[in-house]
């Protein structure tokens, strides 16, 4: 029964592993976080600043751009999350289902 809970089903990553890959999301998040403030600042705050605070109009560009890039990565993860499945299914199974 342990393989319906996933008892026997693949093995368990090793400490060395975890480590990785934590390493791994921590630099994508980072990189994903730095990509994020260089294309909204580049877009939405000139480079001679007037104020020492944004104004009105700047951080209403600031909050459109977060939610743009941040909405655009979803749905690129779930683009890519999707062909990997498919790519999956079509290499774990044969095509032409019994008779092919």
């Amino acid at each position: 029964m342990s393989f319906l809970f996933g008892g026997g089903a693949r093995p368990q990553p090793t400490s060395a592993e975890k480590i990785a890959a934590a390493e791994a999301e921590i630099e994508m998040v980072s990189n994903m976080f730095n990509q994020l403030v260089d294309t909204c600042t580049r877009k939405c705050i000139p480079p001679q600043y007037r104020e020492a605070d944004l104004n009105k109009g700047e951080s209403v560009c600031l909050d459109r751009c977060v939610a743009k890039f941040f909405e655009v990565n979803v749905k690129v993860s779930e683009k890519m999350q999707g062909e990997a499945a498919q790519r999956q299914g079509a290499g774990a199974a044969p095509a032409g289902g019994m008779f092919g």
